[in-house]
C-alpha cells in the first residue's frame, strides 16, 4: 500500500516521503497513529503545500543532530558493573544502559538508536557504540567497561600501603606473637558467656 508520512518513521522514512508498506501495517498502526495518510490526489496537493516548511524542519533537524554528533563523540562513558575472574560480566550491558549513562550526561537518545556490537556487551573492555541520528548520520561514542571490584579493592591496597609505616620483620613477628594470645582469650570469654 502506497503512502505519504506525516512524519519521521524510524526505519520507515521522513516526512513527506512517499513510502510503500504492508497493508496490514498501513491500516493497523500508520494511518490509525496518524504516521501516514493514504497516497491520492488529495494528499498529494496537501504536502505540496506544506513543502517548504517540512524542508525547513528537515534543516533544522540536520543541524541538530550535527551538533549533537559533535556533542556525543566528545563524550567517553565508564559503566562499573559485576563481572567474574575471567572477565565475563555477569549479565550483560545493552543500549538501555549506555542510554541511561547518555542521560546522566545530559544527552538524551532512544535506546533504540544505540547500536551495540553483537547486541549487548558480555565482556570487560572498551567498545565502540553507534548512535544513529537523523538521515545517515551516525555517532560514534566510546564505551568502557571495567569491574566494580577493581574499583573497591584497588583503594583499600592504597590505604594499607600509605598507612602502614616501615616495621622491622623482628617487629611485626612480635605484633603477631602478641595479639594471638589475646584473640584466644577473647574467644574463650565469648564461649564462656554462651554457655551460662
Amino acid at each position: 500500500m502506497k503512502l505519504i508520512l506525516n512524519q519521521d518513521v524510524y526505519n520507515l522514512g521522513e516526512e513527506g516521503d512517499v513510502c510503500e508498506v504492508a497493508r496490514g501495517y498501513a491500516r493497523n498502526y500508520l494511518i490509525p497513529q496518524g504516521y501516514a495518510v493514504l497516497y491520492n490526489k488529495q494528499s498529494i496537493a496537501l504536502f505540496e503545500s506544506r513543502k517548504a516548511a517540512i524542508e525547513k524542519r528537515k534543516e533544522e533537524k540536520r543541524k541538530a543532530s550535527l551538533s549533537l554528533k559533535e556533542k556525543i563523540q566528545e563524550q567517553e562513558i565508564v559503566l562499573e558493573v559485576p563481572s567474574g575472574d575471567n572477565g565475563k560480566l555477569f549479565g550483560s550491558v545493552t543500549n538501555a544502559n549506555v542510554a541511561e549513562a547518555l542521560k546522566a550526561l545530559g544527552i538524551t537518545v532512544e535506546r533504540k538508536k544505540i547500536e551495540l556490537p553483537e547486541h549487548n556487551i558480555k565482556a570487560l573492555g572498551t567498545y565502540t557504540a553507534k548512535i544513529k541520528l537523523y538521515g545517515d548520520e551516525f555517532a560514534e561514542l566510546k564505551v568502557i567497561i571495567k569491574s566494580d571490584k577493581e574499583e573497591s579493592s584497588a583503594p583499600v591496597e592504597k590505604k594499607v600501603k600509605t598507612e602502614a609505616p616501615a616495621k622491622d620483620e623482628s617487629e611485626e613477628s612480635s605484633v603477631v606473637e602478641e595479639s594471638a594470645p589475646e584473640a584466644e582469650a577473647e574467644k574463650a570469654e565469648e564461649t564462656e558467656e554462651q554457655e551460662q
